[in-house]
């Protein structure tokens, strides 16, 4: 078992590369299931979760070349793809769930494994079912899995999410691409990924259009032709190495981005009191001694990302003042607070409200990563405490960000990689 060893504290200075986004990858890499022409995806990010996708593709029969050098993989659907997702591969990762929805619609049926990921709330895929049974889909959930059928193929039909969700809103993007006729589907997520999901779908010869706010209108098509595409930046590497430059005191330059997707978070740490400066593709952020207090909630975006709370977190113990965040999202999203407190830090938690006390000087201790965002949330802590702390369950961590140790050593960090005795 791998931990991490982190020595603080360092102001970070330098530049920091931000990788494709992961969570806009994986809907990309489920939806190539409803081809059978040749498909290039650029800009991968090389983590665990991506690597799990990757598996999961080839178990059910795509024929997969990848470059983890060029951060490009070449899939090709032309062999009789199995219409079966193992409870192996999906247990870790959430996103296992979106290939249903491109089964259903190729082959008109699926058995998909009941999903897993990190702990951080239930997150039900009743949503996407319920979406997808407007199709014309039949399912029944037995022994862990999702079993589901579409005997007559899926229908377009009008749908309306009873709630905001980014991953029964790519499903049923996907699975409505390939259904006879109109679907109109409303209370959309309208996150960057799906936004990038939409726009490979488009190069891949769908028929999508936003036809409102949240409003997405799809006719179905029947033939799909080759593509290449560049995957987004990942937002929320952006967003937490943006955290990192402000909690230390540093100076990063922050590239391979669009500022504009990320305004809200840039909106933040300017109000907090870091001094931000913006380009086309980079981001120079400026921390400063002084960090104001806060009161914020997460939500779908264009608000607060709910994958960089833990963060914020981190940076509002130190704040001047008490600060709040509310948890909108998930229901169990506050479990590195614990851990947070025991480097010395005052949180306290009420059902979904976490009241920090700032002025905090945070302690080495050894702590213990319980989901992906709580791991580097962290390593955020650790840098700033004068001394050697160390993360246990770092395969979190490695699910969601690239060479971590490699980029925060390049910028002035004293992190590594240690094995467990």
């Amino acid at each position: 078992m791998k931990k991490l060893e982190v020595i603080g504290a360092k102001k970070l200075k330098g530049t920091i590369n931000i990788s494709g986004s992961k969570n806009s990858s994986l809907p990309i890499l489920a939806a190539t299931l409803l081809s059978n022409k040749k498909i290039e995806i650029q800009n991968l990010p090389t983590v665990k979760d991506i690597e799990t996708m990757i598996l999961l593709l080839s178990s059910m029969g795509s024929k997969i070349n990848l470059s983890k050098k060029k951060k490009s993989v070449n899939i090709h659907n032309f062999k009789k793809i199995k219409t079966y997702a193992s409870y192996n591969l999906v247990k870790t990762m959430r996103a296992g769930i979106l290939v249903l929805g491109p089964l259903l619609a190729r082959f008109k049926k699926a058995k998909v494994s009941l999903p897993g990921g990190c702990a951080i709330g239930a997150r039900p895929v009743d949503i996407h079912l319920k979406a997808l049974s407007k199709l014309g889909v039949k399912y029944k959930i037995a022994d862990g899995y999702i079993h589901a059928t579409a005997p007559k193929g899926l229908i377009g039909n009008k749908i309306k999410f009873s709630k905001i969700s980014v991953g029964a809103t790519e499903n049923l993007v996907i699975a409505a691409s390939f259904a006879k006729g109109k679907t109109i589907l409303k209370n959309c997520a309208i996150e960057p990924e799906v936004s990038d999901l939409v726009n490979f779908l488009r190069k891949m010869g769908c028929n999508i259009k936003w036809t409102g706010r949240r409003t997405i209108t799809i006719f179905g098509v029947k033939k799909l032709k080759e593509v290449k595409y560049n995957i987004m930046f990942d937002r929320i590497e952006a967003g937490t190495y943006m955290i990192a430059a402000a909690l230390t005191g540093g100076d990063l330059k922050i590239v391979n981005v669009k500022p504009k997707i990320i305004k809200t978070e840039i909106d933040i740490l300017k109000k907090i009191g870091a001094d931000i400066r913006t380009k086309k593709n980079k981001i120079r952020i400026i921390g400063k001694n002084k960090i104001k207090n806060l009161k914020i909630f997460t939500s779908p975006y264009p608000g607060f990302s709910t994958d960089l709370q833990a963060q914020l977190m981190v940076l509002l113990c130190k704040a001047s003042g008490k600060s709040q965040i509310t948890e909108k999202i998930f229901e169990n999203r506050f479990m590195h607070a614990s851990e947070l407190n025991r480097m010395g830090a005052k949180i306290k938690i009420f059902g979904n409200k976490a009241i920090i006390e700032g002025n905090v000087i945070f302690k080495p201790a050894e702590l213990m990563a319980t989901d992906l965002r709580a791991s580097v949330s962290l390593i955020l802590a650790a840098l700033t405490a004068k001394g050697k702390s160390i993360i246990n369950r770092i395969y979190h961590l490695d699910r969601g960000y690239e060479n971590i140790e490699r980029k925060l050593r390049n910028v002035g960090a004293k992190i590594r990689r240690i094995s467990q005795k």
